[in-house]
C-alpha cells in the first residue's frame, strides 16, 4: 500500500499548477491532504468528487483557509475529526479515518511564523496533539499519521539551523517537543530511510533562489506506530511536487501487505 501526504497550497490553484498529473505519477493509494483552502462545492466538478476515489473533507470554517482531507482507493470508514477533546477544530486540522485494515489521520499544524500571538496558538494546539498522538500510537492496529507538522525536527532538516534557532519551526521548544511526539511511539519514515543525513527537505520558501538550490526545511511528515513500522518497505519524498505544484514536496511510504 502506498501512502502519500502534501500541502497542496490551496487545491485549487494546485490543480490548476498540474496536481491531476503529478497524482497520476505518484499514484497513491491512500492520499493525505493539507490547507486546501477551500469547500469541496468550490472544486470543479471532477474533482470534487473524483471518479475512483472515496473522499472525506474537514475543510475550515473560514473560507480560503487550512482544511484537510483524506482520499483512498477504498471505502472510508470516518473515526474522528479534530483532537477528540472537546476544544474543537474550526480550522479543520485533524481528520482520521479507516481504510484497508489501517488507521489513517491528515494532520495540518499551525504555523508561528507571522508573530507572538500565533505562536502562542500554535504552542497550545503542540500541547492538546501530543496526548492525541499517544493515545493514537498505542493502537495496535497499524496507524499512519501524515502530514504538515509545520516543525523542522533536527539540524539535518533545515539548510541553516545556525540562522534559524530563533524562529518558529525551528525553536528549542518545538524541536523538544517533536522528540517527545516520537517517543510517544511513533517511527519517523522517511528519516529511518534516510540516515543519518541532510535533509530531505520538503518544503521552500518562495525567496530567492531557495527552490532552485534546496535550502529547504523538512517540516512534512508521515509517522507510523509500531505495527505500521513493521510494515515499512520504503519512503521517499518528491521534490518536484514542491517544484511544480505546491511550495510543499509529496511525501509518501510504501507499506507491506499484511501477511
Amino acid at each position: 500500500m502506498r501512502i502519500t501526504t502534501w500541502n497542496v497550497n490551496g487545491l485549487r490553484a494546485a490543480i490548476r499548477k498540474g496536481f491531476g498529473d503529478c497524482l497520476a505519477q505518484l499514484a497513491p493509494d491512500v492520499l493525505l491532504l493539507q490547507e486546501i483552502r477551500c469547500m469541496p462545492e468550490q472544486l470543479p466538478a471532477e474533482w470534487s468528487a473524483p471518479v475512483g476515489w472515496h473522499v472525506h473533507w474537514q475543510p475550515a470554517e473560514k473560507p480560503g483557509y487550512a482544511g484537510t482531507a483524506i482520499w483512498s482507493r477504498t471505502p472510508l470508514e470516518v473515526l474522528s475529526v479534530g483532537l477528540d477533546d472537546g476544544g474543537g477544530d474550526p480550522d479543520g486540522r485533524v481528520i482520521t479515518a479507516r481504510t484497508d485494515g489501517l488507521i489513517v489521520a491528515s494532520v495540518y499544524l499551525p504555523s508561528g511564523s507571522s508573530g507572538p500571538e500565533r505562536q502562542a496558538y500554535k504552542d497550545v494546539w503542540l500541547d492538546r496533539f501530543l496526548p492525541w498522538a499517544a493515545r493514537m500510537a498505542a493502537r495496535r492496529t497499524p496507524v499512519v499519521l501524515g502530514g504538515d507538522l509545520n516543525i523542522a525536527h533536527t539540524e539535518r532538516d533545515i539548510f541553516y539551523a545556525a540562522g534559524n534557532q530563533n524562529n518558529s519551526g525551528f525553536l528549542p521548544r518545538e524541536r523538544a517537543w517533536f522528540g517527545r511526539l516520537l517517543d510517544a511511539g511513533w517511527t519517523d519514515f522517511v528519516r529511518r530511510q534516510f540516515g543519518d543525513v541532510d535533509g530531505p527537505y520538503s518544503w521552500w520558501s518562495n525567496r530567492g533562489r531557495a527552490r532552485e538550490l534546496d535550502r529547504g526545511w523538512r517540516i512534512d511528515y508521515l509517522l507510523g506506530n509500531r505495527p505500521a513500522a513493521d510494515r515499512c518497505r520504503d519512503a521517499a519524498i518528491y521534490r518536484h511536487g514542491g517544484l511544480l505544484v505546491s511550495d510543499h514536496a509529496p511525501v509518501t511510504v510504501e507499506l507491506k501487505d499484511e501477511g
